[in-house]
């Protein structure tokens, strides 16, 4: 390559000083010698003709594999080209699939809105379509707008699918009662645990303030609604973030530059599957998810159409819009993580295509890399961090998820008596420790003994208040009890203590047998009485630091409630308490693991533990001083806990989930989901898509793999079936569409967690666009079919999905009376749709 090519840091030199193995016909000339862009409009060869008066390709004097024209404009088109969305489909082509060289290749497009033009030899300008006046009536303002007046009539179409009888069923559907329970604890400011980030749930609980939602109700399954609760206005709400799918999947579907053709057919798609459509109609996170997962595919589409025009004020547009929804979507669900992965591979290949370009200045290069720092990582990081911040200043009171945060942080909630406990803990003091490490739970001992090991009682970490998780410090079997008219004698660091479960009386214990999860460390169980035990039984405090008071160093020996850290050592073995979150099978209630690990890591917070609630009848209450908890640290130990959870969602092989599915069932709906009783006196409501939406999604992804393994065996024949750019435009379609469905479907083959079909829904987007975007390729771009012919393919496709839509109707709208009486629901015999 040549440095210095052009002023441009977009353009690259011709192909002929790049590449000696390409020659061309002695009359044409290269792309960007016509002043024509790389790829945002992929050329026609009638455009090229205008110019030249000759075929744009001879085949015969190209040497390379699909696609003919410049190797450096197929590099620089990354994913693929952007094109022009505005134009109908009569005026493109990308050569209507797969065609053989000797009945030549149909061009691309004429014309496009950004093209641009030379004044003389080696001076380049942009040229802008002309600024349209305000329309002088309502003709002029319909033809001005005509490109947004279809999308406002399937948004229309969409409310009215969306909304209606949305307020038919008046119990709790489904899922509606974790997350209407989760939006009630924002109206009453109670602290709340979940395995979801909170900016979902948060809306949630917007949506129930402005619907009248005093947060009241308990939301359990199945339950009535009252009257006071106005559940159809709360599931309207929820229902709009599905209304808006549909115009974005429009306008999705017009960035990728596809026919309208393709865009009607891939909108009707999106408007009418019942699946799609069922989920939006109820309180649940799913809806948001699809909707924010929609938002930054709309992004990256046209963030990458903009790549000609850097830094302009489209691209940071876009740059910002995609960053804003990629934070969006993860701070709804971690599947968010999915199409935020998609971005960031498109952002890898892309500024790699970039470092190729020797033509691009390094300053240039630079800011592209710190335009993407700051559009694809501190935007979406900083919406995350935002969506915490307001979580934790709107949960303001104590609730059911206290304790899985840290004692301090729990020490701030209103509500919360940690500030009335004793400051300093004595012998005789009845304590709960928690476990410092992020995500840690609380020091847990039940009635229920190790089915291997010792066979003694368990001994487990534990996330909710109970009374199995208080502890007595008692001293050691040799020295005198403590009596009440005693000396108080306060715990210090380098203390041997016993520790006493306060519920069955027995003690804390270690030996030289292996722990059940983690083998490389002993089991620590609970064993003896108050008359019954041994020196197995002992423990020496090692306090560690103070988060008020300082280092250890620094520390008064005596070991104060919430803010003084120590380790736990067993005295015989030499090893620390640890609890790091491996969980236990079902016969521990999935709860942690607590061990006594060997290795003596003093950086290790597993093994870290601070007193949180504390008794004692003898002490004076603490100061009533609030300890401030930092918000990076609440922030980190709630997403631990988030993750730990998560995984704990594992499948019970003694019990048979009627609702869990198999990812392998989702592509071709084997199986369905009930999202309520099944009762004839009730609403049935029965999760499943629209086979010809699925079907035809899964198959045009199989069909991917060999169209495009078809396209590359041929050119390595040296066939040319692609103009210059139409190649990076079509390979774009099928990286974004196959990209996307890979990424959100098979990290679930790995996934230890159950799984249900609803997250499926995410993925089927792609599969979607897929099906957009090889019938746009095949038949909607094909010059060589006619346009009746077209009309003719396209009216039996989206026949079919509209007729089937109209057939599985009642599964979103609500099944009444007996299912049996509803005729020709079952179209597999997996589907659990009769009874």
């Amino acid at each position: 390559m040549q440095r210095g090519y052009s002023s441009r840091s977009d353009t690259h030199p011709p192909s002929s000083s790049t590449h000696p193995d390409l020659t061309f016909s002695t009359d044409y000339q290269d792309t960007e010698d016509l002043g024509l862009p790389l790829h945002h409009n992929p050329p026609s060869h009638h455009h090229h003709q205008q110019h030249f008066n000759q075929p744009l390709l001879n085949s015969s004097h190209m040497d390379i594999n699909p696609v003919g024209g410049n190797p450096a404009s197929r590099r620089r088109g990354k994913l693929g080209a952007g094109a022009d969305p505005a134009e109908e489909i009569d005026n493109r082509g990308s050569g209507g699939g797969i065609e053989m060289r000797q009945f030549g290749v149909d061009g691309g497009r004429q014309g496009g809105s950004n093209q641009l033009e030379r004044d003389r030899p080696g001076k380049e300008r942009r040229v802008r379509p002309a600024f349209k006046p305000p329309a002088k009536n309502w003709k002029e303002f319909i033809e001005n707008n005509s490109e947004h007046l279809i999308p406002l009539g399937y948004l229309i179409l969409s409310m009215i699918t969306r909304y209606w009888k949305i307020g038919k069923s008046n119990s709790v559907v489904w899922d509606e009662a974790h997350f209407g329970k989760f939006g009630s604890h924002y109206l009453r400011g109670e602290f709340y645990f979940d395995v979801h980030p909170p900016l979902g749930k948060m809306l949630v609980g917007l949506a129930g303030l402005f619907s009248g939602y005093d947060g009241s109700f308990d939301f359990k399954s199945g339950e009535v609604y009252p009257p006071t609760l106005h559940y159809t206005i709360w599931r309207m709400y929820m229902a709009t973030y599905g209304v808006l799918m549909v115009p974005v999947g429009w306008y999705t579907a017009r960035g990728l530059g596809w026919s309208r053709f393709a865009c009607h057919l891939v909108t009707l798609m999106v408007l009418l599957d019942v699946g799609w459509l069922t989920i939006s109609r109820f309180i649940l996170l799913d809806s948001m998810l699809l909707l924010f997962t929609f938002t930054t595919v709309l992004g990256l589409v046209n963030f990458h159409n903009q790549q000609q025009d850097s830094f302009s004020d489209d691209w940071w547009l876009w740059l910002v819009f995609t960053g804003l929804s990629i934070g969006c979507v993860i701070s709804v669900k971690w599947v968010g993580l999915f199409v935020t992965a998609l971005v960031g591979l498109y952002t890898i290949e892309d500024l790699w295509d970039k470092f190729g370009d020797l033509s691009m200045p390094f300053r240039t290069y630079v800011r592209h890399w710190i335009a993407r720092i700051v559009g694809f990582i501190i935007i979406p990081v900083s919406v995350y961090l935002l969506s915490f911040k307001l979580h934790f200043l709107i949960l303001r009171n104590t609730g059911p998820g206290d304790s899985q945060m840290s004692s301090l942080f729990q020490a701030n909630l209103n509500g919360n008596d940690f500030i009335q406990n004793p400051l300093e803990a004595a012998f005789g003091s009845k304590v709960t420790l928690k476990n410092v490490g992020y995500g840690g739970g609380l020091l847990h001992s039940h009635i229920q003994t190790y089915p291997v090991g010792s066979f003694q009682q368990q001994v487990t970490c534990y996330h909710y208040k109970d009374d199995n998780n208080q502890w007595v410090i008692t001293p050691t079997w040799e020295a005198d009890p403590i009596g009440s008219e005693d000396d108080i004698k306060f715990l210090q660091d380098g203390d041997i203590v016993r520790l006493v479960h306060a519920a069955t009386g027995r003690n804390l214990h270690s030996h030289p047998v292996v722990a059940p999860v983690t083998k490389t460390n002993n089991e620590v169980s609970c064993y003896g009485n108050a008359t019954i035990g041994d020196a197995n039984d002992y423990w020496v405090i090692e306090v560690v630091d103070d988060t008020v008071r300082g280092k250890k160093d620094e520390v008064k020996k005596r070991i104060h409630s919430l803010t003084t850290r120590m380790r736990i050592r067993h005295l015989n073995s030499g090893c620390y308490i640890r609890a790091a979150n491996g969980v236990l099978p079902q016969w521990g209630f999935k709860q942690i693991e607590v061990s006594c690990d060997k290795d003596n890591n003093p950086k290790d917070p597993h093994t870290y533990w601070n007193i949180e609630s504390h008794w004692n009848e003898r002490l004076p209450k603490g100061d009533a001083k609030l300890y401030k908890s930092p918000f990076f640290s609440d922030f980190w130990h709630l997403n631990v806990a988030m993750m730990t959870s998560n995984n704990a969602l594992v499948p019970d092989p003694d019990k048979e989930d009627i609702l869990a599915s198999n990812p392998f069932d989702w592509p071709w709906l084997y199986l369905g989901l009930r999202m309520c009783g099944w009762s004839a006196e009730q609403s049935k409501y029965y999760l499943i898509g629209n086979p010809v939406v699925w079907w035809s999604g899964s198959f045009s992804l199989v069909l991917s793999v060999v169209v495009v393994g078809l396209y590359l065996f041929r050119g390595q024949r040296k066939y040319n079936d692609f103009g210059i750019g139409e190649w990076d435009r079509f390979i774009f379609g099928i990286k974004l569409s196959f990209g996307g469905w890979a990424l959100h479907f098979l990290p679930f083959l790995i996934m230890g967690r159950v799984t249900y079909l609803h997250h499926y829904l995410p993925p089927l987007w792609f599969s979607v666009l897929m099906v957009g975007h090889l019938t746009d390729h095949f038949i909607f771009s094909n010059r060589r079919l006619t346009l009746r012919a077209k009309a003719i393919f396209f009216g039996l496709f989206a026949g079919a999905v509209i007729l089937v839509f109209w057939w599985f109707k009642g599964v979103s709208f609500g099944i009444d009376g007996l299912v049996e009486d509803h005729w020709g629901l079952k179209w597999r015999k997996s589907w659990n749709i009769y009874n």
